[in-house]
């Protein structure tokens, strides 16, 4: 794992820094894992967190730079506790004893290579449970490959069919290029997707995409994307946005999404091919936004 982390090219933007000796780049991250919390989720997709709830475990830091993340407090200014591999494999461990569905991994890019140590210590030590990888979708094909055969549910972001619109709001650089070939990575590994009994995914991939205002048809040419590419997966369409962090001095994203905007897309969804996956509903009024997840 050390001689990864000498010359740091685990995600797109390759920064090459020497993590072992703390230099940082754009995540921020160093050679130790930083996590701000874990804890029993029960506001995922349904046949993620059913009724016992998803064991998330939320990591610190963030290799894009949203200005309206919900979780900026985590993502962009690094708020969190640094711990070992060994430490984390015990807290996959302590979820597993609360009995949850699953092992969510919640913004994990910058740690594959200590995740991974620690998937296989807890393995070694009884962990059963399927892992949820949940990402931002800014992903390397070659770190993905890491990832195979660890990682039983990809549970990635799709934000933007647009670069210019992913620079603009998540300072990043061709991110549908990227984002779409990590995604068919994705999908090679995991395939379609398997269920328990009670319905809840062993296996297989969700990919979520959140609606922003005055940005419709960026949803429209993201959820084209995956009617094309991969109309047999899940989707998760998210209407939850509201302007936060520095979306609020953003005159285009600085409201809620309006009622009609929601319908726009939903109504685009039902005319594709896209047979599985959730949508969130929304009020007749948008500050009625009720977070309830239908298939």
């Amino acid at each position: 794992m050390q001689k990864y982390l000498e010359k740091c090219t685990i995600c797109p933007h390759e920064c090459k820094v020497n993590r072992n000796n703390g230099q940082v780049g754009r995540c921020k991250s160093k050679n130790t894992v930083k996590i701000a919390l874990y804890s029993t989720h029960n506001f995922e997709e349904p046949c993620i967190s059913g009724k016992k709830g998803s064991g998330t475990v939320f990591f610190s830091n963030c290799n894009l730079n949203c200005v309206f993340c919900q979780n900026y407090e985590i993502s962009q200014q690094g708020k969190g506790k640094e711990i070992s591999a060994q430490r984390l494999a015990e807290i996959f461990l302590e979820q597993q004893k609360k009995d949850v569905e699953n092992i969510n991994l919640v913004t994990p890019t910058s740690y594959v290579l200590q995740i991974i140590e620690a998937i296989k210590i807890a393995r070694n030590k009884g962990l059963k449970l399927p892992i949820v990888y949940n990402t931002n979708g800014y992903e390397k094909i070659e770190t993905l490959k890491l990832l195979e055969g660890y990682i039983d549910i990809y549970l990635p972001d799709f934000k933007y069919s647009n670069n210019l619109l992913a620079k603009r709001l998540s300072k990043i650089d061709n991110y549908y290029e990227i984002a779409t070939e990590a995604l068919k990575e994705m999908y090679r590994q995991v395939e379609k997707p398997v269920f328990d009994e009670k319905g809840i995914m062993q296996k297989g991939m969700i990919i979520r995409h959140l609606i922003l205002p005055n940005y419709i048809i960026n949803s429209k040419r993201v959820l084209k994307w995956i009617n094309d590419n991969m109309p047999d997966v899940y989707v998760s369409i998210m209407a939850q946005y509201f302007p936060t962090y520095n979306a609020k001095e953003i005159d285009d994203i600085n409201r809620k999404l309006t009622l009609k905007e929601y319908k726009e897309v939903e109504n685009f969804l039902y005319t594709l091919n896209l047979d599985n996956g959730f949508i969130q509903e929304l009020g007749e009024h948008e500050e009625e936004y009720v977070p309830k997840w239908e298939k």
